[in-house]
Order: C-alpha cells, then sequence, then structure tokens
C-alpha cells in the first residue's frame, strides 16, 4: 500500500497539548468492514486498506509513513463532575488527510492499546462497542447529521477483559477533528492562557476561518459553535436519538456528533427516555439534551473568558450574551425541522401548539416514533385511513389532531417533499443493533452488512429491507446500553 499523505497538524501543537504514543501490535488482525466511498474521499485506494500494510494500518500492527501518532490531553465534566485529566485513553491519532473536499480530517484508531491517559485501563475496545459506532455513524451521515465517520472495523484476534472476555476490534474514526469541550478545559483548570489562545487559533484556522478577520475572533468563535451544537442537538432529537453520554469531553467543538457510546434511537416515544446504563438520573434523556448542551457550552464559555477581555466583568458579560443565544438557535431548529417532519408551515400561527401536542399524544398512546411519521407520511401522500390506523379507531384526540394538522398541511405537495427528505423509513433499531452484534460474537457479520446496506438510503422504502422498519417486538426491546470502556 502506498502510503496516506499524512499531515500533522495536531502534533505541531505545544507538546503539553498530547503524548507521542505507538498503537499497540495484535495478534491475528482481520478486516471487517471497509468503508470504500470514505476511503476514496480521502485520496486512499479503498483495496490498498485490505493489503498487509493497510491492514497493519487500521489495526495498529503498523505505523504508516508520515503518521506522526499521538494521544490527546483533555478534562471534562462527566455527568457534572469535575475530572481534571482525561484524554485519549484508547484512542491515538495517526495524523490528518486532506479530504477531496478540500478539509482536512483526523485519522484515529479507537482500541489501539493503552496511553499516558488510560488510567489504568488497557486501552482496547471490545467488539460490540466498534459494530456499534460504525452503524450508528454511517447511519448519521445517511440521515444528514454531521458526525464523525467510520473508515474501518477490525478483529484483533485477541480477548478484551470487562466483566467477561469478549473478543477485541479496532475503529479507525474520521472526524473534522477531536477537539472537545473539555481540551479547553484542561487548559483552563491550569491558568494556561497561551495554550488557550493557541487552541483557540487553530480551531479557527481548522473549523471557522470566517471569523478570523474579527477585531475579536474569540467571542465569534464561542458563537458558531453555539450555533452548530444548537443546531445539532435539535436534529438528534428530530430523529429520536438519545446522545447518552453529552459529557464535555464528549461535545466537539466542530459541530459534529462525537462518540458513539451508549447511543440509541427510541422506538416507543416519551420525552425522558433514557437508554445509558450509567445514567441513571436522566440526565441525558431525550429531553435533557438541550439543557445538557448549553450547560456544556457555558464551560466552553468559562474557558475563553480570558480571551474575551482582560477587564473580568466585560469577560462574563460577553459570555453570558452568547450563551443566551443558544435557546433561540435550539428553539428555532427544534421547531422547524418537526414542522418539517409533519409537512406544516413552519411561521404558521398554531405550529408550534401542534408540534408540542404531537408528541403529547404520541406519548400518551406509546406510540412508535419513527413508524408514526413514516405512516404519516404515507398517509399524506395515499389519505388512506389504512396508512393511520391508531387516528381512525375512535380515539377523539387523534382525530381532533388529524383535522388540525391537515389545516396546517403546506400547500402544493411541498408539505410532502419535507415530510419525505425529514422522516427515515429504517434506522439503527437498538435490537438489530445487538443483534448484530451477539451473532459477530459468533462469527457472522451477515446482519452487521445487512444493516449497513439498509442505512445507506435510510429515507428510501425498499421491500428487501421492509423486516428492519419494525420496531420491536417486546422480548426484542433494549432498555439498557453500554458504553464499553
Amino acid at each position: 500500500m502506498s502510503s496516506p499523505s499524512f499531515e500533522n497538524h495536531y502534533a505541531r501543537l505545544p507538546e503539553r497539548f498530547y503524548s507521542p504514543v505507538t498503537p499497540a501490535k495484535v495478534p491475528r488482525p482481520e478486516i471487517i468492514k471497509i468503508n470504500g466511498p470514505l476511503a476514496s474521499a480521502l485520496g486512499i485506494d479503498p483495496g490498498s486498506l485490505e493489503s498487509e500494510d493497510g491492514l497493519g494500518m487500521l489495526s495498529g500492527n503498523g505505523v504508516p509513513e508520515g503518521a506522526e501518532p499521538v494521544a490527546q490531553a483533555y478534562a471534562g465534566h462527566q455527568f457534572g463532575g469535575w475530572v481534571p485529566q482525561l484524554g485519549d485513553g484508547r484512542a491515538i491519532l495517526l495524523g490528518e488527510l486532506r479530504h477531496e473536499d478540500g478539509s482536512l480530517r483526523d485519522l484515529q484508531l479507537k482500541g489501539a492499546g493503552r496511553t499516558p491517559y488510560s488510567r489504568g485501563g488497557d486501552g482496547k475496545a471490545p467488539l460490540g462497542p466498534v459494530l456499534r459506532e460504525y452503524l450508528v455513524s454511517e447511519a448519521m451521515v445517511a440521515l444528514g447529521v454531521p458526525t464523525t465517520r467510520a473508515l474501518a472495523a477490525v478483529s484483533t484476534g485477541e480477548l478484551v477483559y470487562r466483566e467477561e472476555s469478549l473478543p477485541g476490534a479496532v475503529l479507525t474514526r474520521v472526524a473534522s477533528s477531536h477537539v472537545r469541550v473539555g481540551t479547553f478545559q484542561f487548559f483552563y483548570a491550569r491558568e494556561d492562557v497561551e495554550a488557550l489562545k493557541t487552541l483557540a487559533d487553530f480551531v479557527i484556522e481548522r473549523h471557522y476561518p470566517e471569523v478570523a478577520g474579527e477585531e475579536n475572533p474569540y467571542p465569534a468563535l464561542l458563537r458558531e459553535v453555539i450555533k452548530r451544537q444548537a443546531s445539532l442537538i435539535a436534529r438528534w432529537m428530530q430523529l429520536g436519538f438519545i446522545h447518552g453520554v453529552m459529557n464535555t469531553d464528549n461535545m466537539s467543538v466542530s459541530g459534529e456528533t462525537i462518540d458513539f457510546g451508549p447511543c440509541a434511537f427510541m422506538d416507543t416515544f416519551h420525552p425522558e427516555t433514557v437508554f445509558s446504563s450509567i445514567d441513571r438520573q436522566g440526565r441525558y434523556a431525550w429531553i435533557n439534551q438541550p439543557v445538557a448542551g448549553s450547560w456544556n457550552l457555558a464551560r466552553l464559555a468559562e474557558t475563553l473568558l480570558p480571551l474575551f477581555s482582560e477587564d473580568r466583568d466585560e469577560a462574563v458579560k460577553i459570555a453570558e450574551a452568547e450563551i443566551h443565544e443558544f435557546e433561540r438557535i435550539f428553539n428555532s431548529a427544534y421547531f422547524d425541522g418537526f414542522a418539517d417532519k409533519l409537512g406544516i408551515e413552519r411561521d404558521a400561527e398554531n405550529a408550534r401548539a401542534l408540534i408540542e401536542r404531537t408528541l403529547g399524544l404520541l406519548a400518551g398512546s406509546k406510540l412508535d416514533f419513527t413508524v408514526f411519521f413514516t405512516c404519516l407520511t404515507r398517509f399524506q401522500e395515499s389519505k388512506d385511513p389504512a396508512d393511520l390506523p391508531f387516528a381512525f379507531e375512535g380515539d377523539p384526540d387523534w382525530s381532533g389532531w388529524i383535522d388540525d394538522w391537515q389545516e396546517l398541511v403546506a400547500d402544493g405537495g411541498s408539505g410532502l417533499e419535507r415530510m419525505r427528505r425529514s422522516n427515515p423509513v429504517v434506522i439503527p433499531r437498538n435490537h438489530q443493533v445487538e443483534a448484530a452484534i451477539e451473532a459477530a460474537m459468533q462469527g457472522d457479520y451477515s446482519l452487521f452488512h445487512r444493516l449497513n446496506e439498509a442505512l445507506l438510503n435510510p429515507y428510501e422504502e425498499r421491500e428487501e429491507y421492509r423486516d428492519l422498519e419494525l420496531p420491536p417486538q417486546d422480548d426484542e426491546k433494549v432498555v439498557a446500553t453500554f458504553c464499553g470502556t
């Protein structure tokens, strides 16, 4: 394999930003899945990744020419509790590649062994979390959600010990960058203003070059991160997605979804739904995600105070003004997105009230979130009551809702088109992901590959994937998910 053309901008930052590391070697690596289109977009021949050198790079058995592997340092609030040093405990940044669109993308190995930040852990990844992240992150791409991506999944031929022994794997993750809110917190906690400025300038150059020319670009940087995060969280919620661990070290300043641990898509809708086995208080429930996001962004704003103004009071005023914009930006994106899902006029007088009423009825009726919107889209096209049976079975709440909804649906077919673009038919349902993982544990990857294929076009109805549209039976429901660390 000819080595990819690595650039190493992060490794050119001061040494306190990272630790040089070497990935751990594994005994018997085997390719599970290569993301061919993504490889090509990064200037890599997909076939070369299946060569001995390619497999060496993807498994950690060989450092490609030009790469400078590092583990990044960061801190963070985890479920509200401050941890002054975290860092990449099982992930290694190989370097950056130039995407075909001209932007830089990080290439990172997850599960590649111990680093100085492993905190006593082995730095390895079990097979299950690797397959989950591959499936869900690539599904998010197809769903139109900003996200990190999966270039490859590789089994390692060794066991990883958690509560039990599990097969090991390595995920090759691609991201616009891996700079987190927690990266800023790491230096703020150490009162390292020089490093904060260096990091902020790095992020501006990498992600927000449009603000570089402003008289004070740092409030503008915060403003842009808030915009992206508010829109991102609104998009999650419109798909019934629950991240599960919205700690500050799991929030990317690029505005991408990152760290797919105990994430899940809701089946039966309820706003207080939680899946993460460690979120016992519901801090990151579906309905609480905007609150968590705003809180995280307030922590980012704190770290930038020294860059806003030498006058602390003035800096706080600037930060508060920016943070207060989160709610407005989020609400606009949230309600506009749900208006699209319902096919109603965004600026209709009663649009927000209808959206809230819809979600209330959904929760009360214990309907499947994705199936409801799929059926609604079909009904809007067919006008056949059979496509919306729950609304025509004598329930006065739903029958009245149908009439009020129809009054607000956009004219001229535009409402239906927006519904088709906003309401996926197939999502990575928890029970199917778990079934794919269980089969893979026995060496059978057929369901994993089938799910990947189905999720490439989630808004298209295809007969061969009808079974993947179905919500779980009672004995198939997944009630808790795990992060795998």
